[in-house]
């Protein structure tokens, strides 16, 4: 049998084409800010009429009123200060948080605990509360915290009033908790309910001491982690971050990818066309960026309907356009755009796509791979696939026939081209 090792073929072309259309590291004044950890807000998802649904703990029905929350996440750049971004976004009444903290977590297991030295309150504008408008964000302003790479913190606020519509990442692999009452200057909290999801967080960031190459990664499931156990750090994303550490180099990788995302049309989230500035391209300090989606474009497309080839060629043309407009508005910001292409699913029981499904995702790709139509490309569909059977995952990296097992997570890492963030693209007005 063929080994099932990463095929490094597509991969030596890819850094070839993002050598090729990028120009060396900019000597530029200082750059102050860098994200170091994100997440793609979303509306409360709503469950469809056949999943059964259970109740969530009193503490986290919506609309919150006088609970506090903290909410941990990993940052992926060492830095000396900390900022953090407070979104209402999906909200249709303002979000009232009257106070807010911020601390370097002790211990994650079996409740986080904090080192209670670093815990020091955040203010907004130099005041404690903060009262967030429908549809909007507000930034703290920055703490002296010191935070080395991949270090966990807790962000905590006391929600005084919080809207009925929430804004939550639901696949944050990680539990954030709540207790009752204002305990948001407290790092005690044994009482506290834990519940999966980010709740109206949407970005930390930290102060560097020099620039870094800042690469946000997008898309759908297979970025979000679906089949990640909770609090294990096993998306892709999160084993490039330590494969990173682990060469000694800094960069900072930041994870916006949406389950069950699509690129044209909304899913259990915005359709990445519309978000795709605010949780791309607005990033601070953003270099490069990683898109992979069109998975659920295609399985949608045919899924509990008849296609024909009418109906066929219309979505491909519109996934063409809408991969063309993300490239254009990338280069407009000078940042390197490395597509994707599309993993095969034919072993998906949800999707069981047909010959002509298939037929599909192949004509897509080789799109994909056309010279020019990004910076770079990672070629996922000939790392991942079973060489007897390429419309399917090989085996020793098939969680489901659809997404990656974990040890295919770590094959995604492992394959990524790192040097290509030694590069930096020249920004382009006009594209043509």
């Amino acid at each position: 049998m063929e080994k099932t090792g990463p095929r490094r073929g597509g991969w030596l072309t890819a850094a070839a084409l993002l050598l090729a259309g990028c120009v060396s590291t900019p000597q530029g004044p200082q750059a102050d800010w860098a994200a170091a950890w994100g997440s793609a807000m979303l509306a409360q998802p709503v469950p469809a009429p056949d999943v059964e649904v259970k109740s969530p703990p009193a503490l986290w029905r919506q609309p919150m009123r006088d609970v506090s929350l903290r909410q941990i996440v990993r940052v992926a750049a060492a830095g000396q200060a900390v900022r953090v971004r407070v979104s209402n976004l999906f909200g249709d009444e303002p979000l009232v948080v009257d106070a807010a903290s911020i601390a370097r977590v002790a211990a994650l297991d079996p409740l986080p605990s904090l080192a209670a030295d670093t815990l020091l309150p955040l203010r907004f504008g130099g005041r404690r509360e903060v009262i967030v408008p429908a549809h909007a964000e507000a930034w703290s302003d920055p703490v002296e915290l010191a935070l080395p790479v991949l270090a966990d913190v807790a962000v905590q606020w006391h929600v005084q009033v919080g809207p009925a519509q929430v804004s939550v990442h639901p696949g944050s692999r990680i539990r954030s908790w709540a207790v009752a009452g204002n305990r948001a200057d407290a790092a005690d909290w044994p009482e506290a309910v834990g519940q999966e999801g980010w709740w109206h967080l949407a970005a930390v960031d930290v102060r560097v001491p020099r620039p870094l190459p800042v690469l946000v990664a997008t898309g759908d499931s297979i970025t979000d982690g679906y089949g990640v156990p909770s609090g294990s750090y096993q998306r892709w994303t999160d084993a490039l971050s330590r494969r990173l550490v682990a060469r000694g180099r800094e960069a900072s990788v930041v994870n916006t990818g949406i389950g069950g995302g699509r690129l044209l049309r909304d899913g259990l989230g915005p359709n990445l066309v519309s978000r795709f500035d605010r949780d791309v391209l607005a990033r601070t300090g953003v270099t490069h960026a990683v898109v992979l989606i069109g998975v659920n474009d295609l399985g949608v497309s045919h899924r509990g309907r008849a296609t024909t080839p009418e109906s066929r060629a219309a979505l491909l043309a519109e996934l063409k356009a809408g991969f063309a407009d993300l490239a254009l508005r990338a280069r407009a910001r000078g940042v390197c755009l490395i597509g994707a292409t599309v993993m095969p699913y034919s072993g998906s029981g949800y999707y069981a796509p047909q010959a002509e499904n298939e037929a599909d995702r192949q004509a897509l790709n080789a799109w994909l791979r056309e010279p020019g139509r990004f910076d770079a490309l990672l070629d996922f569909d000939a790392l991942m696939r079973d060489p007897a059977r390429p419309a399917y995952l090989r085996a020793d990296v098939d969680n489901d026939g659809l997404h990656p097992s974990l040890a295919g997570y770590r094959v995604m890492a492992e394959a990524f081209p790192v040097e290509v963030l030694e590069r930096r693209c020249a920004k382009k007005l006009s594209v043509p």
